[in-house]
């Protein structure tokens, strides 16, 4: 009988379910859409070639419940990578360095709604 690897992660995560595009602000080019994201990193699946243990400034629009969506502007250090099933495209999980006090405060709000894509426990 195999068991399933602890979620050692600190924080909530919430799925994405939308294509939630990720721009990069200093090349101003979107390198991939958003998978999951707490208020402390995220998974990107990415379609550029990204350098692990670099550093990026990143923008993504996140969905609010009345339509709306707001651009969460995030600086980022890209901690690990692996190859996706489609050629050209990589998993990227990156951890927040910077991140304004507002914008944490709405993806520590969004991650915690009640809804049909709710976090994903952290056991």
């Amino acid at each position: 009988m195999t068991t399933q690897p602890q979620d050692t992660r600190r924080a909530p995560r919430r799925q994405v379910s939308d294509l939630v595009p990720v721009t990069d602000q200093m090349r101003e080019c979107v390198v991939g859409r958003l998978g999951n994201v707490s208020e402390t990193g995220m998974l990107m699946l990415a379609s550029a070639p990204l350098r692990e243990d670099a550093l990026y400034q990143l923008r993504f629009p996140l969905p609010l419940g009345d339509g709306r969506q707001q651009d969460i502007d995030v600086g980022v250090h890209l901690l690990w990578s692996e190859p996706a099933h489609v050629p050209g495209q990589s998993w990227t999980g990156f951890r927040f360095l910077t991140l304004s006090r507002e914008h944490r405060q709405l993806l520590r709000q969004w991650v915690g709604e009640d809804s049909d894509e709710g976090p994903v426990s952290t056991a």
